[in-house]
Parts: structure tokens; sequence; C-alpha cells
């Protein structure tokens, strides 16, 4: 999400990411589910669907720990936090840097966000209110 530029699998996907964006950019908070979760909705009854797979299941835990770590706080399914400017600048600074970037190993996604961050994530859709 730190990255996302509007772009994605599918247009549905596409227009679902977006609006999600849009409520955490209004404030809403982040809560953190174990498994498929707002995001993977409208490809949930496509065949073959990743959403449910251990990789995916593995890749999500992975950034839920980098992800803790830079915050200094434990989060775990069914909590939340406000994704709010500050935590937003912490957690692409730790993006940029590297530090959170363990799940990232293997994503067909993972160029493009790299080259996300070295442009200092200009054009990202993710930016909430103070």
């Amino acid at each position: 999400m730190l990255t996302y530029l509007g772009k994605g699998y599918t247009p549905a996907f596409v227009d679902n990411y977006s609006a999600i964006v849009q409520r955490l950019n209004d404030g809403e908070p982040v809560e953190l589910v174990d498994g498929p979760d707002d995001l993977c909705q409208p490809m949930l009854n496509e065949p073959g669907c990743h959403c449910r797979n251990e990789s995916v299941r593995h890749r999500d835990r992975t950034a839920t720990a980098d992800i803790a770590q830079a915050l200094g706080r434990q989060l775990e399914s069914g909590k939340s936090f406000v994704l709010d400017r500050q935590v937003l600048s912490l957690l692409r600074e730790a993006f940029a840097m590297g530090t959170i970037r363990k799940a990232c190993e293997g994503c067909e996604w993972q160029i493009l966000c790299s080259k996300i961050a070295r442009n200092e994530f200009r054009g990202c859709h993710l930016a909430p209110p103070d």
C-alpha cells in the first residue's frame, strides 16, 4: 500500500484498492486480519486465487513482523492502528531503506515498488490527513 499508484491485477482489483486507500486517507484505521483481506475481495472467486496460498500468508506474517519492529509495537490479527502522516512517513522511510522489505522477496511488483521508493513515493495514492 505504501507504493500504490493505482495499478493492479484487474480493473475490479484497482477500483477496490483505490476505495480502500481513500478510506485510509480519510482516517479509517487499518485492521489486521489473518488470511485474505479486503484487498483480496475482488479476486477470491477466481480460480487459482493466490490470496489463500501459504506463500501469501507467510509474506503477510513477515511484513507484519517488520512493520511492528519499525513502529516499535506489537501488531496482531484483530488489532487496528491509524495510518496517519507520521506513521506513513516512518514506514516509507523504512521501506526505502529496505528494513521492511523481507516480505517483498519474490514478489512480481518488487521492481516497480523499488522504483517508486527511489522516486520518493511521488504519485502514490496513500496520503492520510494530519
